[in-house]
């Protein structure tokens, strides 16, 4: 009787972790969906404050050759010269994928009135956030 009423006690713990484990790595997936999609309406609005609030405390931006490592409050400036010059039209995610668990890449276009960039955005998971390292935006 002891050792029945212990199976059932392990069971429902094993139970228990499984479903806290789950509900752990779907929340994680949510976080990183939510987040893309919050970057995508950022570039069609064309809003560098937003668009900061996804950079990591040091991000490196290379627009058209013009490369830098910058603070976050830095690279919201050169984000909002960016988006003065070319005011968005159009943002479309073309790609994303991921080299590791941490690792998080997107790719897509952004169109202004007179021209197309391709945008490479790399990130990592920190603190079940993404938080973008690196930023790439290349004339097409």
């Amino acid at each position: 009787m002891l050792k029945n009423f212990t199976m059932k006690k392990l069971l429902y713990i094993g139970i228990l972790f499984f479903i806290v484990f789950t509900y752990g790595q779907a929340k994680s997936i949510n976080a990183q969906n939510n987040s893309i999609e919050e970057i995508v309406t950022v570039f069609q609005s064309g809003s560098s404050r937003e668009l900061a609030r996804f950079f990591a405390q040091g991000i490196d931006i290379n627009i058209n050759g013009n490369q830098g490592d910058y603070s976050k409050s830095q690279a919201e400036v050169v984000m909002r010269d960016f988006f003065k010059k070319f005011p968005p039209m159009d943002f479309q995610l073309l790609h994303k994928g991921n080299n590791s668990d941490q690792i998080i890449y997107y790719i897509g276009n952004y169109k202004s009135e007179e021209t197309v960039f391709k945008v490479f955005i790399r990130g990592r998971k920190e603190q079940n956030e993404f938080k973008v390292y690196s930023l790439d935006i290349v004339k097409n």
